[in-house]
This record gives C-alpha cells, sequence and structure tokens, in this order.
C-alpha cells in the first residue's frame, strides 16, 4: 500500500513538471511571435501611384532593412494611379519581413481607385476622420459597358486581389470587392463600422496607441505589436530630387496641360516667328510633359487627336473654312482629353473642369493669335515700318555726282541707319538736321 501512495506521488510531482514545461514552451512560443515596435519609419505618398512611387518604396524598404526600422508607416493620400504599379508594391509588401501600416491622412485626403486596394494590401490600415476611400472600379475605353470582355476579365482579376488581401488581414472581403465591382466610397466612419478598415487615429499618440497589443498577419504567421516605449522613434523619409520631379511631373493634370501649353506655344512660332523663343518654351513643355507621360497610362489615340486638333488650328489660318476646321479641331481636342489615360492599364482620368478649361484657355489663345494675324494682314502696305521722317540726321559727306544745279545731295546717318539725303540749301559735315520726309530711298532734309 505505500509503495502504491508512493508511485502515486512520484506520477503527480511527474505531471506538474510536464505541465509547467508546456506553459513555458507555451510562453517561448508567445515570445516568438511578438514583435517590438521600438523604430518606424515613415513615407508619405500624396501624389498618383506610378513608377516614381514604387521606387520611392523600395528604397524606403532597403533603408528600413538596413537601419532596423519594425514598422514601415506610409501615410497616403492619392487619386489612384497604374495597375501594374500597384500591383508591384503589393507585391513589395508580401514579400516584405517589416510590416506595413498604411494611415489615410490627413483630413481632405483620399484612398481612391488605386489607392483603396494598395491600402487593403497593408498589415496594419487606419484612416483619419474627415477621409474616405474607395471607388476602384478601372477607367478603360469601354466606359461604363459591364458586359465588354476585356473589361469583366479585368474586373473579375482586382476583385479577386482585393477580396483575398481582406480575407487574408481579416477585413470586409465582400465590400473590397464591391470597390472594384461597382465603384462604392467609404466615408472613414463608415469604413469601420464595415470592418474595412482597423481603426480611426488623428495624430500620431493616437497610432501608437492604437498598435499596442494589435494582431497582424505576416507571411502567413500572426503577431503581436507591442511598444516597450510610449512614443516609438519615428524616422522621415522623404523622395530624392530625381524623385520628386518625377512625381510632380507625373501628375496627370500637369502633364496634359503642360503639353497643351507646349502646343499652343510651338503653334505661334509657326504662325508668328519671333526667335525660336516661344518654340524653344513650347519644346521644353512638350519634353516636361513627355517625361510625365512615361510614366502615365497614356492612350495614343487620344495624343494623335490632340496633335490633330492644333494641325486643323494651323491650316485654319491658310486655307478658308469659315471655321469648320476650327470646329473639328475643338472636338478632336475635347474627344482626345477625355480619352487621353483611358487604358485597360488606367485608374485615372482628367476632369472635366480641367479638360473644358485648358480647352477654353487653348482656344481663346489660339483666337486672339488669328485675329492679330488678319488684322495685321489687313495693314501690310498701308502701314510705313522705321519711318525716319522728323528724326535727326547727321550729315556725313556731300555727295557731287548725285546733286544738280537745284539741290544738293548728301550722304546722312539717321540712327544708326546710313541713308541718301536731298537738300534744297547747302549743308556742312557733321551738321544735325531734321528728316523731312521720304521719297522711295532718299531724305529730304
Amino acid at each position: 500500500m505505500v509503495e502504491y501512495w508512493a508511485m502515486r506521488m512520484h506520477l503527480l510531482h511527474l505531471s506538474r513538471m510536464i505541465s509547467a514545461l508546456f506553459f513555458l514552451a507555451i510562453g517561448f512560443g508567445l515570445r516568438a511571435e511578438t514583435i517590438s515596435v521600438e523604430k518606424i519609419l515613415s513615407l508619405d505618398i500624396h501624389a498618383t501611384i506610378n513608377p516614381a512611387t514604387l521606387n520611392y518604396l523600395e528604397s524606403g524598404f532597403k533603408r528600413a532593412s538596413r537601419e532596423g526600422a519594425d514598422l514601415l508607416l506610409i501615410k497616403l493620400s492619392t487619386p489612384g494611379g497604374l495597375v501594374t504599379t500597384t500591383k508591384d508594391i503589393l507585391s513589395l509588401f508580401g514579400t516584405s519581413d517589416i510590416p506595413v501600416a498604411i494611415w489615410v491622412t490627413p483630413e481632405g485626403s483620399s484612398a481612391t481607385s488605386a489607392g483603396a486596394i494598395l491600402a487593403g494590401g497593408a498589415h496594419v490600415l487606419v484612416m483619419s476622420e474627415g477621409t474616405n476611400m474607395g471607388a476602384a472600379t478601372p477607367v478603360s475605353i469601354q466606359g461604363e459597358v459591364e458586359n465588354g470582355d476585356a473589361r469583366s476579365k479585368a474586373v473579375n482579376d482586382l476583385v479577386a486581389l482585393v477580396q483575398s488581401l481582406a480575407e487574408t488581414r481579416g477585413r470586409n472581403a465582400e465590400l473590397f470587392g464591391e470597390m472594384v465591382a461597382e465603384g462604392s466610397s467609404f466615408k472613414a466612419r463608415g469604413a469601420q463600422e464595415s470592418n474595412l478598415i482597423d481603426g480611426i487615429v488623428n495624430t500620431e499618440r493616437e497610432f501608437f496607441n492604437f498598435l499596442k497589443g494589435r494582431t497582424i498577419h505576416l507571411k502567413g504567421q500572426d503577431y503581436t505589436l507591442e511598444l516597450p516605449t510610449e512614443t516609438p522613434e519615428v524616422v522621415r523619409y522623404e523622395m530624392d530630387t530625381g524623385q520628386t520631379l518625377l512625381n510632380i511631373l507625373a501628375n496627370p493634370s500637369l502633364a496634359y496641360i503642360l503639353f497643351l501649353i507646349g502646343a499652343a506655344l510651338i503653334y505661334l512660332e509657326f504662325q508668328a516667328a519671333g526667335g525660336f523663343v516661344a518654340g524653344a518654351i513650347g519644346a521644353l513643355c512638350i519634353v516636361l510633359a513627355g517625361i510625365g507621360f512615361q510614366v502615365l497610362p497614356l492612350n495614343f489615340g487620344a495624343l494623335g487627336l490632340i496633335v490633330l486638333s492644333f494641325v486643323l488650328f494651323i491650316v485654319e489660318a491658310f486655307v478658308t473654312s469659315f471655321g469648320l476646321l476650327t470646329l473639328a479641331g475643338i472636338t478632336s481636342l475635347i474627344f482626345g482629353s477625355l480619352f487621353l489615360y483611358r487604358t485597360e492599364d488606367s485608374y485615372l482620368s482628367l476632369s472635366t473642369a480641367v479638360i473644358f478649361g485648358a480647352t477654353g484657355s487653348v482656344v481663346a489663345f489660339l483666337g486672339i493669335i488669328l485675329y492679330i494675324m488678319v488684322r495685321e494682314r489687313k495693314k501690310i502696305g498701308a502701314v510705313r515700318f522705321n519711318d525716319p521722317t522728323g528724326k535727326k540726321a547727321r550729315v556725313i559727306g556731300f555727295l557731287e555726282e548725285e546733286s544738280d544745279g537745284q539741290s544738293f545731295c548728301y550722304q546722312v546717318q539717321v540712327e544708326g541707319e546710313l541713308w541718301k539725303a536731298i537738300s534744297r540749301a547747302p549743308r556742312r559735315e557733321g551738321e544735325i538736321c531734321k528728316v523731312k520726309a521720304q521719297e522711295g530711298l532718299f531724305l529730304e532734309l
């Protein structure tokens, strides 16, 4: 009996030891799945999603890895961008060992179109009050035609992508798909209530508090974020000069306006040559617009319509069409502008206000130029240019062979120009006289 109780006590101690080891192992496992956020690398995206943005983020991830950052924060405000670039950035998120947080901020900002898809790929997604997210339906040359095969494939592909990302991050996959399929848009509060985002924060202090104890899904494994200090170190990472310049020129409205200004100035150079000044400035604007166009989803057919419009404006100056060519040029300019960025890879479109404002300005500019040209052509032969009448002439020498008994001929200088002048009275060399009139190649003193 004593041996029985001794064995039982031995087994009890052994089970307690096993239980202690088990819970200790669990404790070590929990520590292994915890990310301590002590340093945050902060980036700003306040423009379109374009190759300059991708390059900026790639260099940001490299710096975060090099400097040992624990979290990469992206403050986002974008009207959209390229689908291919957006997918490349999402792949960058997926292969990173550093968690990514996207904060749609400040108030009045939005994560629209490609920006909404990009936000869906973040491990932590928050918004400031007064912001919105959504309207991710791709813009294409087919417009709103829903039964086009190419459009349906593109939409279905993006719906599957955003829903897969949403499911991975524990968000509302159905509404993320609705953003693409139906172009839905959500305010910050509505996005939070619909589980599209993780929370609403308005200050960095609120953001830090939000991160405490937050569980994220990174490369197929769950991690818990911990903040050892109340305020982690935040390192700002800005775009370099080249990235900034390309990012500015990649603004679709700016590239479009630069192109129109350049084309208008080159048109002016053709119509009224001015020592290549207007042409040189116009060529510079075209080059800058071209830099922007190379990273934007450009529809070359639409660009051809814009070029055709200026060709028609030039022809109008030489052909009597009673305004038909001008009307055709304006129509070509408007339709070319409407479809300039509408491609299957596009998440951009120019606002009608920009299009009609720019078109109206160009038409007014060309109208003024044509009016001045027509007015001056009517004055040809009626106005004498560089008229020396009334100016002072200095006598240089006497021209005896040109003189007769009734008048004297002299060589005179008028404001640096040499003339032959006839005088009824004799003049001495160096004398200053007033020019009374001009008769052909002779002046009368």
